[in-house]
């Protein structure tokens, strides 16, 4: 009986260390992902109800960042042109976080155990991320695409205004997601 119910268990916390496979719906995206350990349609609404940021710029953002890999790096440079070499940044997870604003932000939450390969960690930094873009930079908290570039580019670069393609195709994309998951979690009834 002890070896089944930890079959069972590490069976469950092994399936929350991939990404859910039908990402394009977020309806599927939390059934696949409301289990007893977690569920990720209570972290998201737990954080909108903190950060006053709807569910679906929540799940867009992290769509647009990671496509909900909780491992999600940037792509390593090339040395002459095939040695594997360093990274563009230090982004990791699910919300694709830099390690100085992720220090900042266990350090201001008061979550110094907070992981960013953990989903309710990781959508909880970016509520507060977008909180802190609507209350530094006046973003509406209903505005996908300035709080992706806000995201993307961080508050000071948001501020000077200096949005590159790559920020902007980031912020189209996380904006027709947001509106897409609305929609769904109508349909739903989520």
């Amino acid at each position: 009986m002890k070896r089944v119910l930890f079959l069972v268990a590490l069976l469950a916390l092994g399936s929350c260390a991939t990404a859910p496979s039908r990402i394009n719906d977020v309806c599927a995206v939390f059934d696949q992902r409301d289990g007893w350990f977690n569920s990720w349609h209570g972290a998201a609404r737990k954080t909108e109800r903190e950060f006053g940021v709807p569910v679906p710029i929540l799940m867009a953002t992290i769509y647009a960042e990671s496509g909900f890999n909780p491992y999600a790096r940037p792509p390593r440079k090339k040395l002459l042109g095939f040695i594997p070499w360093t990274r563009a940044s230090t982004a990791y997870g699910y919300s694709q976080a830099l390690d100085g604003t992720w220090s900042r932000y266990r350090a201001e939450t008061g979550r110094p155990y907070a992981s960013r390969t953990n989903f309710a960690d990781a959508i909880h930094f970016v509520g507060w991320y977008h909180g802190t873009s609507s209350r530094v930079n006046g973003i509406g908290r209903d505005d996908a695409y300035n709080l992706y570039l806000a995201y993307y580019m961080g508050h000071s670069g948001y501020a000077r205004g200096t949005a590159n393609a790559t920020a902007q195709q980031g912020a189209r994309r996380a904006t027709t997601m947001a509106t897409k998951y609305a929609a769904q979690l109508r349909s739903c009834g989520r």
